[in-house]
């Protein structure tokens, strides 16, 4: 390992590589931006990654010809330029994200890490984000990290050795922050359903928005409660300190926070660093659904974009237009479907935001991608309250989901429903 400047830890990058960042809120900003700075010199250099924090400089419409990202999950800073054509999207479930590098399905010439300084043995701890990071690095020819003296130092399986890097470079950058979702009404009664559903002792998957954290502020009279989760926000810092979440019933990883990435506040991050609650998992681990299904009570909460009257999910586009990804969503619903007293949750708003519009449909948009099936959906949750799903005919699904659609959407709902038979 040689400790070098920015610019020549990115110099060996050539045109026509492929490189893959590290995710969230560990977007790896100070290499990346070396990178970009050498754009004239670089043509079709692929940039793999899932969501990342941050502008996403080689997402500019200039970067074009320079760089073209591989979105593995569509972060906001990349949805422009999937729609533009300048990106390409990769469907595929988190938990099989670190098969596309161990397989060779996605060589990497390259890998840019986000990681603390080395400690006293010539550890560095991954800090906020551990998600598909090892099969990158065991994958890559290059292994360039940046010491971030600002990075967390987050325990679990979130360390690499000196000896796995080739090239660093030394700087004080703090993880990207993520403001806490603002809590409306809707959203607050959202939650209240969902929380009621939740027994003392469950499991969680609790991912990042408005919804999550309503849940999470309705949970204040549970007992025991333990996490297992693809990610976590500022809301669990809360519930811990409550005295609410505390590991005690989980059949697995007892005591313990399990979690692939992180990304929230200062708070969360000062929370996470140096503690041993915290165990930072690849997503092959966390999103294993051999692993949510041992969790007897397993409560996996999600969100999606619209749900047709027979209970198709959609959650990664709107119509035709292509918004997140796949992500951990049908790992997390198949895994908690399948544990002794789990519960898969799909949890959204009746209608659009500001457009009043329903999210409940008669048929998907043209071109809307199905991430959960109607044979996997088992409990949607709107503002009007709880639709089970499970074992229920295609009439009496209709029947559920228009009663949680909003009044107002009801009588076209049923009215579609006898057209369509």
């Amino acid at each position: 390992m040689r400790i070098v400047t920015t610019a020549e830890a990115v110099s060996g990058i050539s045109s026509g590589q492929q490189i893959y960042l590290q995710c969230a809120a560990a977007t790896p900003s100070v290499l990346l931006d070396a990178l970009v700075a050498r754009a004239p010199e670089l043509a079709d250099v692929s940039v793999v990654h899932l969501h990342c924090e941050g502008p996403g400089p080689h997402l500019a419409p200039e970067m074009a010809p320079h760089f073209r990202h591989r979105a593995l999950f569509i972060g906001p800073n990349a949805r422009q330029a999937i729609a533009d054509g300048r990106a390409y999207y990769v469907p595929t479930f988190l938990s099989d994200v670190p098969r596309l590098f161990d397989h060779g399905l996605l060589q990497l010439d390259a890998v840019l890490v986000n990681a603390t300084p080395p400690d006293a043995h010539g550890f560095c701890s991954l800090g906020t984000s551990v998600e598909a990071i090892h099969a990158a690095i065991h994958a890559a020819r290059t292994v360039i990290v940046q010491f971030n003296s600002a990075m967390p130092r987050t325990l679990g399986e979130s360390f690499i050795h000196v000896s796995q890097i080739d090239l660093a470079v030394e700087c004080d950058v703090p993880p990207y922050e993520v403001p806490v979702a603002p809590v409306g009404e809707i959203e607050r009664r959202i939650g209240e359903y969902v929380a009621e559903l939740v027994p003392d002792g469950a499991t969680l998957q609790l991912g990042i928005g408005a919804i999550p954290e309503a849940t999470a502020l309705a949970l204040g009279d549970k007992r025991d409660l333990g996490i297992h989760t693809e990610m976590f926000t500022d809301s669990v810092v809360d519930l811990v300190e409550a005295g609410v979440i505390t590991g005690a019933r989980k059949e697995r990883n007892r005591g313990k926070l399990v979690t692939a990435f992180v990304m929230g506040t200062k708070r969360l991050y000062d929370f996470v660093d140096d503690n041993p609650m915290v165990e930072m998992r690849p997503v092959d681990f966390t999103n294993d659904t051999h692993v949510i299904r041992s969790f007897s009570r397993m409560m996996a909460i999600n969100s999606a974009l619209e749900v047709d009257l027979t209970g198709q999910v959609v959650a990664d586009s709107l119509g035709q237009r292509l918004y997140s990804g796949v992500g951990g969503q049908m790992d997390f619903i198949r895994g908690a479907a399948l544990a002794s007293e789990g519960r898969a949750i799909i949890a959204l708003p009746s209608i659009a935001a500001g457009k009043g519009i329903s999210r409940i449909v008669p048929t998907l948009a043209e071109g809307a991608g199905v991430v959960t099936t109607r044979a996997h959906v088992r409990t949607v949750v709107t503002e009007f309250g709880v639709a089970e799903l499970f074992g229920k005919s295609l009439r009496e699904r209709a029947e559920a989901l228009i009663g949680i659609a909003h009044p107002d959407h009801r009588d076209r709902l049923r009215h579609a429903a006898r057209r369509l038979g």
